[in-house]
């Protein structure tokens, strides 16, 4: 299957495209090769695209005033990225956004979004249906983050996004979930001996 395809299946997923809505659609999008820790967002910069990630898998993350770093969202094949609040705004972005491993996106900018959204309303609508699933994720992630103890946050990350927790670096969950490397590898070790 092309890029183009994935792509295709995403949106069939969510909303009711015709054929032809769906080739005006996925044109609009640019074929992007990504290579391990190659920066798509960078801080200062605006982010001029959103992505689609055919295959591969992607972390957005802050700098804090003492240099700790603190990852904002993963994304893996099927997911979508960008510094949205730099994208949507158009304004320099906060965040850095880095592959995490060789990947293959589909890139669309925000010029081009602005103008398929004015030309048809199921294209605003896919892309409604997105914001208000990433508005939505990012609230329950902020309440997780305030009422969840740091185990509790590890136990649900591992039921609801496995695939995820296999594919990034440890460090870089531990700075999701909010604790140290150390404290997430004891957390590791308590769930594998429990299983065995």
């Amino acid at each position: 299957m092309t890029a183009q395809d994935y792509l295709k299946q995403h949106i069939l997923k969510r909303t009711a495209f015709s054929e032809e809505e769906l080739e005006v659609f996925t044109q609009a999008f640019k074929l992007m090769k990504v290579k391990k820790r190659q920066f798509i967002v960078q801080p200062e910069f605006v982010a001029k695209h959103r992505y689609y990630v055919t295959e591969g898998c992607f972390r957005a993350y802050v700098i804090g005033e003492e240099g700790q770093e603190h990852t904002i969202q993963f994304a893996i094949d099927d997911w979508w990225i960008s510094d949205y609040n730099s994208y949507i705004f158009q304004q320099p972005a906060s965040m850095f956004v880095m592959a995490l491993e060789e990947s293959t996106v589909l890139q669309i900018d925000y010029e081009t979004e602005l103008q398929l959204k004015k030309s048809n309303h199921h294209f605003e609508t896919f892309f409604r249906i997105l914001a208000e699933g990433t508005a939505a994720h990012m609230a329950r992630r902020v309440i997780i983050n305030l009422t969840q103890t740091a185990e509790q946050r590890y136990e649900g990350f591992m039921e609801r996004y496995p695939l995820v927790a296999r594919r990034v670096p440890q460090y870089a969950l531990a700075s999701y979930l909010g604790m140290t490397t150390e404290y997430l590898s004891r957390l590791r070790n308590k769930r594998t001996s429990r299983k065995s």
